[in-house]
């Protein structure tokens, strides 16, 4: 009889005309080696989500946010009511919704958690929502995952309800951040469930930025995030002691996994900001009050904004002494992520605060997977080795696909002859994503014949280093840590009534790493200003999708096949 894993997963390279020998062939090796990296770094042993481990640390501090201090028995206890009333709407007496999705929308504050834990304890599969998203964005992912139920937290109801109500879906409402211990006063009559079976169990779909198109949802199992979880507890020496200040959106895996599964999974303590405010983070980072932050990590625009409030304000030599002291005493890791560092942002910081901030590399189909030291000499642009569990690749992006190098968390292996080539970086561990859901062609395309996960990005070996070049496609754009496809703001913009033509570019930006830019080709006779773009772009496109430059042409400049070089545009409009 055909393995279950069999079934699920071959399916999709039989569908792309591969054959049964390659798909097979394929997926036991990732399989293989996806079990060998669980293995190594003791993921295998025991899988279970992140809540499993929270009434261990009882009434330890779990988050702190607007509303207040939230224990670990207090999270536990409100995301079991929460979870239960979840089966009850689903109808599930067994309390085990068997993988249904549970899409929520919370504020940055302990709501999330709960929902997050309460989807999880009755064995659903968690679909974070960001509510920055415009409604359309939101149906689109709620409808693409299929989801069977929406959480709303307080402040998003009236958000989330007319979206229920069109959908046919449920709407469950969470109490204020403040009064969520209120979510146990009610009784009910389920029988308790205890799920056993969770390493292959889905987890989590978390939604790309739409690099290549429509977003796409990216599966998770409970045993993916948990290696991602276990690597950096490990390489990065998280303890029930730390306190980390948490200021990143919650539906990416910089927010999710390392700024709060991590902190949570070892009993440690997350101060969460609404949103990021360069006032608040300076003064939590100074704070003398308990509980004081000692870890912090952000994108490189976050680190630019900081670094401008404090040489606005910080302009006596005695305060500018007194932050670096206290920087220095007080935090112990420093972590910069999501895109790349700018080297006079690394500089800078290093003045201000004493820390050489730590890079590492990671995405959404594979969590984290190369890392700078947390002791040791940290070499600014580089992201460092594999972390524990993972393997990387370079590989020739022409015909011959010949690999460059590949390594692991204890060497590298140089092609001679190759050293210091570049090519397409590739990823294989416990920590890669399953699939992206319901889209077998792209799953069966993002993945090599023997298994390894084709990231997109160019990258080096160097210096025993690993390197990020950028993306192998011009129509990736990095700006203040989110990955943006040009193409779905093309998409957006070519429905505003005045463009006729358009080519989103990404311009060089000390402050964003990218500023999205739009040159554009009006209908005769009309115009067409900056902010009257944005003013429109609101309306339809998340806010860091929204164009921050407008370059408007009388024709697009194209070749004779009919394409636009978008090289050439930023070399034409930006040549510095």
């Amino acid at each position: 009889m055909m393995p279950v894993w069999v079934a699920s997963v071959g399916y999709r390279h039989c569908e792309t005309g591969r054959g049964v020998l390659k798909w097979l062939l394929g997926n036991v090796v990732r399989r293989y080696f996806t079990s060998y990296g669980s293995r190594q770094t003791g993921a295998a042993a025991k899988v279970a989500p992140v809540f499993t481990r929270a009434l261990a640390f009882g009434d330890k501090v779990a988050i702190v946010d607007d509303s207040g201090s939230h224990s670990y028995r207090t999270l536990y206890d409100s995301s079991k009511s929460l979870a239960e009333r979840i089966a009850q709407t689903l109808a599930y007496s067994s309390r085990d919704i068997e993988g249904q999705r549970v899409s929520f929308l919370c504020a940055n504050d302990a709501s999330y958690t709960v929902a997050q834990w309460a989807a999880w304890m009755c064995g659903g599969t968690a679909v974070p929502l960001y509510r920055k998203h415009p409604p359309s964005e939101l149906e689109y992912i709620i409808t693409d995952s299929q989801s069977s139920v929406l959480v709303a937290g307080q402040p998003f109801a009236n958000t989330l309800e007319p979206l229920a109500q069109k959908l046919g879906l449920p709407c469950l409402q969470l109490p204020p951040t403040s009064d969520l211990d209120s979510l146990t006063s009610a009784t009910y009559t389920q029988p308790e469930m205890t799920i056993s079976d969770w390493a292959e169990r889905p987890a989590m779909i978390i939604y790309t930025s739409g690099t290549t198109g429509r977003p796409k949802g990216v599966l998770h199992s409970h045993s993916n995030l948990q290696a991602m979880i276990q690597a950096l507890v490990s390489e990065w020496a998280w303890t029930r002691d730390d306190v980390i200040l948490h200021t990143l959106p919650l539906h990416h895996v910089h927010g999710i996994v390392n700024k709060l599964l991590c902190p949570l999974w070892v009993g440690a303590t997350c101060i969460m900001l609404p949103e990021f405010s360069p006032r608040q983070v300076w003064e939590h980072l100074l704070s003398s009050k308990a509980p004081m932050v000692n870890v912090f990590m952000a994108v490189p625009t976050i680190y630019s904004k900081l670094i401008q409030y404090h040489d606005q304000h910080f302009t006596q030599p005695r305060v500018q002494d007194f932050v670096r002291a206290m920087c220095q005493e007080r935090i112990r890791l420093m972590v910069s992520g999501s895109a790349a560092l700018p080297t006079p942002t690394l500089e800078r910081w290093r003045e201000i605060t004493g820390h050489v901030l730590l890079e590492r590399y990671g995405m959404t189909e594979i969590g984290m997977a190369l890392s700078n030291p947390l002791r040791g000499t940290r070499v600014p642009g580089a992201v460092g080795i594999p972390l524990p569990g993972v393997e990387v690749r370079i590989v020739m992006t022409n015909a011959t696909h010949t690999t460059i190098a590949e390594g692991n968390n204890r060497e590298t292996q140089v092609r001679p002859g190759l050293e210091g080539k570049e090519g397409e970086l590739m990823v294989r561990g416990p920590c890669v994503f399953q699939k992206y859901w319901n889209k077998p062609q792209e799953t069966a395309d993002a993945f090599t014949e023997d298994g390894w996960f084709k990231t997109g990005d160019t990258a080096v070996y160097r210096d025993g280093v690993y390197w990020i070049m950028g993306r192998t496609s011009v129509d990736i754009i990095k700006s203040g840590g989110y990955k943006i496809s040009a193409l779905e703001v093309e998409r957006h913009l070519l429905a505003h009534p005045d463009i006729t033509d358009v080519a989103v570019i990404g311009a060089r930006d000390a402050t964003w790493g990218q500023k999205v830019t739009a040159v554009v080709q009006l209908k005769k006779g009309r115009s067409l200003t900056l902010p009257e773009l944005k003013a429109w772009a609101r309306e339809y496109m998340a806010p860091y999708t929204i164009p921050t430059g407008l370059i408007v042409v009388e024709e697009m400049p194209r070749n004779q096949m009919g394409k636009v070089n978008k090289k050439d545009l930023l070399r034409q409009f930006f040549p510095n």
